[in-house]
């Protein structure tokens, strides 16, 4: 079947003509990926709508196979008739065919059902975002739902598969997915997630009569009752069937091959190869780095006895603006504060910014079922218009707070001048407007964490030396240690209270089991970033401009890190002349 797909196409005039082919190639076998990037015409756009991609051996054997064929024709390409543009184009698209072909090997080291970002939690997103601009999409969600049983069922096959393979989660992973599936499909089918955001739609949506309104939702209702119910106690029974055979330890150490399958996960997510030794050492050295700055702050807020962690404490038992109790209005109170650092933090960017997305980005709470195991997110804004920017707040208990360095990532200047504009600039081919290929963690993820960086060389916590204490523990230090823990689970056998143990909240600890590799592309992101400026500082000295940089930097949009460096030194040639 490959190498029909390989040998069955016409090549395409120019490259851009091949990338636009392309990516809607690899769009018609992804209908949600689809539904995300809204490329096709109105008939060919509506029927993938109402498909839910498959996640079957099949479905992967046919990517694989695409992606090869893409690479096939990429190359008859020469990269020195391009423009600069289309070579950085090509260059990411490259890098991105190739991490799914080297990959294609470690896909069943990933966990189809765990609680941070398995299927089951990846259907509700897709279904609870789709846009319902008019009923024919109301009737697209149902199309979907209808759905959800056959694609769980799939998710159950692999999982079985590879339980034959001795490649099962460790048992933690498997009693939190339990547990949140069974959240998931507690309530009565009416008050469920599915149908509770279809009804949340439906009430935004004008001239939809009431007998429509009553007929959709009874029959989402129905199916949840009918179908997907089912589906997800047949799930939850063959996790629990895993239970005594799993095993207790949670790096990818532990299982067949494991050790290549983590530099894998670490290579995608990231962006460049290195080794985890390596990044072990950097997340110390930067720890220590942090740790000074953080004493500095203590020592300014008058707590100098004790230990670090002793001062923190106090420090932060002190902190303004929290609310320690579960009272009624808390979270909206919490959910108000963020939009008012996001309205200050668009206004102090202008010193820092020429470009803005057009979208607005707004602030909203995480879906109660998945939040106690969700860290904070972000969504771009629809092609079309019709949903903004959303910054995701997760809030399952006291003490609630807003933190304006969260703010400063997840929205602004961090993913919603990152992700809005990339979604907004015409001058990108498609596949790198809409992230077609892969969200490129290292770039993306760097650029938030860079985010709040600028916000506290800025100057901008000028005057709050809470809010820069929460800075340097809760988001710069807690990302440094990201990297020890990160590897530490997954190269050097540390186990879950270890990472607790070095100072990293248990949820989170037992995120980087279940998604291993991705924890460190934030920090080495940001690094990368701040190197790249620091490189444009010294080669162009007074005729470097931050602005200009930022500027680039938010033209590329997402793109591997050493692309991006390709793209800064182009930069940095091209403003010598």
């Amino acid at each position: 079947m490959t190498t029909s797909v390989l040998l069955c196409f016409a090549l395409a005039a120019n490259i851009d003509e091949f990338f636009d082919r392309f990516t809607k190639e690899w769009l018609r076998l992804d209908p949600v990926l689809a539904s995300r990037v809204q490329a096709f015409d109105a008939e060919e756009q509506n029927r993938l709508d109402r498909e839910l991609t498959p996640v079957s051996r099949k479905q992967s054997a046919l990517q694989l196979a695409l992606a090869k064929k893409g690479l096939a024709e990429l190359k008859t390409f020469d990269r020195r008739t391009l423009s600069d543009a289309q070579r950085v184009s090509a260059a990411m698209l490259e890098w991105q065919l190739e991490r799914v072909v080297q990959g294609a090997p470690f896909e069943d080291h990933r966990y189809v059902f765990n609680q941070f970002e398995g299927l089951q939690t990846g259907l509700v997103q897709t279904l609870s975002l789709m846009p319902v601009r008019r009923e024919q999409d109301a009737r697209n969600v149902l199309a979907r739902l209808t759905q959800v049983a056959q694609r769980i069922d799939e998710g159950i096959a692999l999982a079985r598969e590879r339980e034959k393979r001795g490649l099962l989660p460790p048992r933690e992973i498997l009693k939190l997915t339990i547990d949140q599936m069974r959240r998931l499909i507690a309530p009565e089918p009416a008050k469920t997630v599915w149908v509770t955001t279809l009804t949340q739609r439906l009430d935004e949506l004008k001239g939809l009569p009431a007998s429509a309104r009553k007929d959709l939702l009874e029959t989402a209702a129905g199916t949840v009752e009918s179908s997907i119910h089912p589906a997800y106690r047949r799930a939850i029974a063959i996790l629990e069937s895993q239970m005594e055979k799993a095993p207790t330890e949670v790096g990818l150490w532990h299982l067949p091959n494991g050790a290549t399958a983590y530099d894998d996960a670490v290579q995608r997510f990231v962006t460049v190869s290195m080794p985890a030794a390596k990044i072990h050492q950097m997340g110390l050295e930067e720890v220590a780095r942090i740790e000074k700055d953080i004493d500095r702050v203590l020592r300014q807020l008058g707590e100098m006895e004790g230990t670090l962690d002793e001062r923190i404490a106090r420090a932060r038992a002190k902190q303004p603006g929290v609310i320690r109790e579960n009272a009624p209005g808390a979270r909206d109170k919490v959910l108000a504060g963020y939009l008012s650092i996001i309205r200050d933090a668009e206004r102090r960017s202008d010193a820092l910014f020429d470009l803005r997305p057009k979208a607005p980005v707004v602030v909203r709470r995480e879906q109660e079922y998945r939040e106690a195991n969700s860290a904070a997110s972000y969504t771009p804004p629809a092609p079309d218009g019709s949903r903004p920017g959303i910054f995701w707040v997760p809030m399952p208990r006291p003490p609630f707070s807003a933190s304006r360095s969260l703010a400063y990532h997840e929205a602004v200047p961090g993913h919603h001048f990152q992700l809005a504009l990339q979604a907004e600039n015409n001058e990108l081919p498609l596949f790198r407007k809409r992230r077609v290929f892969g969200t490129l963690s290292g770039h993306s993820e760097g650029w938030g964490l860079y985010a709040e960086r600028l916000a506290w060389e800025q100057g901008w916590y000028e005057g709050d030396l809470h809010g820069e204490l929460r800075y340097l523990m809760t988001s710069d230090l807690f990302r440094a240690k990201r990297l020890v823990v990160d590897t530490g689970l997954h190269t050097k056998r540390w186990t879950i209270d270890q990472g607790v143990a070095y100072g990293i909240r248990r949820g989170e600890v037992e995120r980087y089991a279940a998604w291993p590799g991705q924890a460190n592309a934030y920090k080495l992101g940001e690094l990368k970033i701040v190197e790249l400026r620091e490189k444009a500082k010294r080669e162009l000295g007074a005729r470097f401009s931050l602005k200009e940089f930022h500027n680039v930097v938010l033209r590329t949009g997402s793109v591997p890190l050493d692309v991006l460096a390709m793209v800064i030194d182009g930069y940095i040639a091209e403003r010598r002349k």
